[in-house]
């Protein structure tokens, strides 16, 4: 895969092809907006991606892994195949944008994009379903559940790829804040594992007036908020990364009574399996031996979530090479920096090669904002670039 071998069709045709599909793409994704699902009950997502697919001539299969969906297209006599994933799960977001577009169910919303991942990887389909020049077969995947971090694992122990196998997959992200269809890569790490962690601080309460009677957990909680980021500075190579973020912290009620207990929960990301390691003995750690210094003690949840998204470097220079043949250089973010969000298609990067690639919509909200917006105009160019990728990974 070190070079870039010539497709049937040129790359004028390919974006003509997808401006065409374009305003039915973005009505997909106006619907998929309106009527977000949560995971693993993306029902009416899976009927309307499977009801299209199967309109288009694509063998359909539902309910792998749940609630995914795998259309297959096969076409000449080529013996490679090629997975193309897109997300299709909401988040557990009430939306804060209030014209005809935001989503009908309050408390659910399309805040991270999936909903134009899934209309581009259609808009897609429907091209390449029609004009595609290609031999082999291409598997579609829509998955549930990413927000979870469960989807992937599903349908890979559903038979994901011994039921459509791939000899690469390949996915990508909207990101808010690059240039608005352009399209960045990164080798290796590209998006950092998360973890979690709930800590109790168990002490004993009492009167507000009276601290000296009691082992104040709030005290304990302060200190070990500040401590955790030694974590980093002093412990992590500062040519590795790492976050360990405290975002929520409870305990009490009332300005006069120290409570018997603090809870905190806390987010932990890193890129190398050797700093995960590490942070995940020495936050437990840290906790406990605080809290004993106080006379209190720590009880420590730790559960790991996922691994680090990391691409493989063939496929990583094999889909770069797609974008710069379809758009030249001015279509490339040059220079592209790993992202410290997390994703499970770290999952389907461990089971077979590719690239998790990102797509910048241009200024906006941020990405789970209750005010983020998805920007319909990289729709076309994207669902070329998948369209583009297909017929050359399968020429």
């Amino acid at each position: 895969m070190t070079g870039l071998a010539r497709a049937a069709r040129n790359g004028a045709e390919i974006q003509a092809a997808a401006a065409q599909w374009a305003d039915e793409a973005i009505a997909i994704r106006h619907d998929l907006h309106r009527h977000p699902e949560l995971a693993f009950a993306e029902h009416r997502t899976r009927e309307r991606i499977a009801s299209l697919l199967s309109g288009w001539g694509y063998a359909v299969t539902t309910d792998v892994g749940g609630t995914g969906v795998v259309g297959t297209l096969r076409k000449g006599t080529g013996d490679k195949a090629l997975g193309l994933r897109a997300d299709i799960d909401a988040l557990p977001v009430t939306e804060a944008n209030d014209d005809a577009l935001a989503s009908g169910t309050p408390g659910r919303m399309h805040a991270c994009g999936h909903d134009g991942h899934t209309a581009i990887l259609l808009a897609a389909a429907r091209d390449l379903a029609v004009n595609g020049k290609f031999s082999g077969t291409l598997n579609l995947i829509f998955q549930p559940a990413e927000e979870i971090g469960q989807g992937a694992r599903s349908m890979i122990a559903d038979g994901l790829f011994e039921r459509f196998p791939c000899n690469a997959i390949f996915g990508l992200h909207n990101w808010p804040g690059l240039p608005a269809g352009r399209f960045g890569f990164v080798e290796g790490p590209a998006m950092a594992s998360v973890d979690w962690a709930g800590i109790d601080i168990i002490g004993k309460g009492g009167h507000g007036a009276a601290p000296h009677e009691t082992v104040d957990p709030v005290v304990v909680a302060a200190h070990l908020v500040t401590a955790l980021q030694t974590i980093v500075s002093r412990n992590v190579d500062p040519l590795d990364a790492a976050v360990i973020t405290v975002g929520s912290i409870h305990g009490g009620e009332a300005a006069n009574v120290i409570p018997d207990s603090v809870e905190l929960k806390i987010t932990i990301r890193t890129f190398r399996p050797e700093v995960r390691a590490l942070l995940q003995q020495r936050i437990p750690a840290l906790a406990h031996s605080l809290a004993n210094s106080f006379g209190a003690k720590a009880e420590v949840d730790y559960r790991l979530g996922f691994p680090s998204v990391v691409n493989h470097m063939a496929e990583t220079h094999f889909a770069r090479s797609v974008a710069l043949d379809l758009f030249g250089a001015e279509g490339v973010i040059e220079d592209l920096r790993p992202r410290t969000a997390s994703e499970d298609f770290a999952f389907l990067l461990e089971e077979r090669p590719g690239c998790f690639l990102f797509l910048g919509t241009g200024e906006g909200e941020p990405l789970h904002s209750p005010r983020y917006r998805f920007n319909d105009a990289v729709i076309a160019p994207a669902a070329a670039y998948w369209a583009r990728l297909a017929e050359t990974f399968l020429s």
